[in-house]
């Protein structure tokens, strides 16, 4: 029960500050009128701005744009169902302690994906449920979840704080906050010592998988418990933009809908439909890897 305290306390409602940016949103999205109770439950954005929940940065090294090789086994694990829409409370990573530079391990050279930012864990509230890549979620396991990785790849994940590493096979999408690069599952958390922190600085290094530029990507601008919000979002956005997707979710608190604007392939232009539409809408957009296929946890 102490990683689903742990996790439940770092990974549910922020207040004051959702409050806060929902009332700026939606005089500026055309919904003044919702009011402050309802518009807190029903027009959750699920992209916080930069610096909300963590204040570092990720930082992606893109190697050649070239698969790797695919390992013959992978472990025989499973991982958590989609991301928690209600904005986890802005967990503080610990600071870094006082160590030798030697005690982080160096990059490995030529990675095809080197990545930095914080890293999350989940646990119980999750363990036993559908994962994105239609597994089961088993919080024991060395699994983790990431935004854009294909499903399968094998990912090392270095805690910047104090050198250690672990490996993790990537089953699942998200984490749905921005400042945050990969979700690790409970065991994986273990491994590298950040059960307690909640949130830690990290590297991450693709070790094999497939392409992780190639494929369908898509961007998420916002997710909302009434579909109404979500609805009057959309028409909004198809004026300049095509196509636009509602995902429906369902989670412990509820169903959520997911706005996702854009089938683009290849994640570069990904990344420039999201710079588009943080420059002229607002947005803090988020990139994802759209998988056919997988019962819809992942598709727009």
């Amino acid at each position: 029960m102490a990683g689903k305290a742990a996790n439940g306390s770092r990974k549910r409602n922020v207040e004051g500050f959702l409050l806060r940016l929902s009332a700026t949103w939606a005089a500026r999205a055309g919904f003044a009128g919702i009011g402050r109770p309802l518009f807190y439950l029903g027009a959750i954005l699920a992209l916080t701005v930069a610096g909300g929940c963590g204040g570092r940065r990720p930082i992606v090294n893109r190697g050649p744009t070239q698969p790797v090789s695919t390992p013959a086994e992978t472990e025989e694990e499973a991982k958590r169902s989609t991301s928690v829409e209600p904005q986890p409370k802005p967990a503080t990573p610990a600071p870094a302690r006082k160590s030798k530079a030697a005690d982080i391990p160096a990059a490995t050279p030529n990675s095809i994906y080197t990545e930095e930012g914080n890293a999350s864990w989940y646990g119980a509230p999750f363990h036993g449920r559908k994962a994105s890549n239609g597994e089961t979620y088993d919080m024991n396991k060395m699994t983790a979840a990431h935004r854009t990785l294909p499903f399968n790849s094998m990912v090392r994940v270095t805690n910047l704080n104090n050198g250690k590493s672990t490996t993790v096979r990537i089953t699942d999408r998200g984490p749905f906050v921005d400042n945050r690069i990969i979700d690790l599952s409970k065991a994986a958390a273990q491994e590298i010592e950040s059960i307690g922190p909640g949130v830690v600085p990290v590297r991450i290094e693709v070790l094999s998988g497939p392409d992780p530029f190639s494929g369908y990507f898509t961007v998420q601008v916002g997710a909302f418990k009434d579909k109404g919000n979500a609805d009057r979002l959309k028409e909004r956005l198809s004026v300049a933009y095509a196509p636009i997707y509602i995902q429906q979710v369902n989670l412990d608190e509820g169903n959520f809908y997911r706005v996702r604007v854009g089938r683009v392939s290849g994640e570069q232009d990904a990344q420039k439909l999201g710079e588009t539409l943080r420059a002229k809408e607002g947005f803090s957009p988020m990139i994802l890897r759209l998988d056919d296929g997988n019962g819809g946890e992942s598709t727009p």
